[in-house]
């Protein structure tokens, strides 16, 4: 059994969805053309599934690998384990957890300068 510490979990998710739009755009790639590499992978999706993807909807983790051949990165980026596109093995050795309310954290702990908070992602 997992025990969720900090809603970890909705973490991951943010980073994942604001990755999976980041990089594409980092690329130069429509959404049409990451649709057209999933395709030549095997993967039958739409511009609409892609774009829910990309905004929140629940991305099928069985399709993680084929998501980041497409989008020239690695699992381990799009799950915000580590800052490499290329990197395989996370930047920390150990999973980040978020600090007791006696330390309080300085930063954003997990999500990186480039992802958005669940306060500020909420908002918009």
């Amino acid at each position: 059994m997992f025990i969720d510490q900090g809603d970890l979990a909705i973490d991951r998710h943010l980073i994942l969805t604001h990755r999976l739009r980041a990089r594409r755009v980092e690329l130069g790639l429509t959404q049409k053309q990451v649709v057209t590499r999933l395709a030549r992978r095997g993967i039958r999706t739409t511009n609409k599934t892609l774009s829910s993807f990309e905004h929140g909807a629940g991305v099928d983790v069985v399709r993680l690998p084929e998501l980041a051949a497409a989008l020239d990165c690695t699992v381990t980026y799009l799950l915000g384990l580590t800052e490499d596109p290329t990197q395989w093995s996370p930047d920390h050795p150990t999973p980040l957890l978020r600090p007791s309310p006696a330390t309080p954290a300085t930063g954003n702990w997990i999500l990186g300068p480039d992802v958005p908070t669940r306060a500020t992602a909420h908002r918009s």
